[in-house]
């Protein structure tokens, strides 16, 4: 599902509308389209490619389809930058141990 979050959010236009969509808790796409340069039509398809991630849930509400933030795939994406970022860290740290080290020898 990580492939999928970070797939999703490589597009600048479901970038901002998963923003829009989680300030205001929820919206349609035709909301959300009054308020960007995209149709109605492009919005649904971000939307429907946000959904696919599970980044956005719809609910059918008579004739509207409402989209609002699911938050837990954003978190597990998250927990795994940080996973990665404390990898490198640990990388890093012991790569400037070993050069401090072969600084004090010469």
């Amino acid at each position: 599902m990580t492939d999928a979050v970070f797939s999703a959010l490589a597009d600048g236009t479901r970038r901002s509308l998963l923003s829009e969509v989680a300030r205001r808790g929820e919206a349609t796409p035709t909301e959300l389209a009054a308020e960007l340069p995209v149709t109605r039509q492009a919005v649904t398809k971000h939307l429907q490619a946000l959904a696919g991630a599970g980044l956005v849930a719809a609910d059918k509400v008579g004739r509207e389809t409402r989209y609002r933030p699911t938050p837990e795939p954003l978190g597990d994406a998250i927990a795994w930058m940080v996973e990665v970022g404390a990898a490198w860290d640990d990388r890093l740290s012991a790569l400037q141990r070993s050069a401090a080290r072969r600084a004090e020898r010469t």
